[in-house]
């Protein structure tokens, strides 16, 4: 009985352990790309840009290549978007 408690505490501490590593590893992800792409970031870790495409604010996350979740490689809008989140020129809120 005593074991299974120990046991399943341990459990319990290396599960959040893990999901505050987690997080710190996200925030520091986030962190360097506002520095390196210099756009602005929301509380949520999310850039804050104007979508090409579509001609509306979002706040989307970005890769370590600087694309955003809503990418999609076929749209010339898109890609541009990239382009211009690289140079540095995109449009933000």
């Amino acid at each position: 009985m005593a074991d299974d408690r120990i046991e399943r505490i341990l459990r319990n501490k290396l599960r959040s352990a893990g999901k505050q590593v987690g997080e710190a590893k996200r925030a520091y992800r986030h962190a360097k790309r506002a520095t390196q792409a210099d756009l602005p970031f929301g509380d949520d870790g999310r850039a804050k840009i104007v979508c090409r495409r579509y001609a509306e604010r979002r706040a989307v996350e970005l890769d370590t290549e600087y694309k955003p979740g809503c990418f999609d490689p076929q749209s010339q809008d898109c890609r541009g978007c990239v382009e211009d989140i690289r140079a540095g020129e995109i449009e933000t809120w």
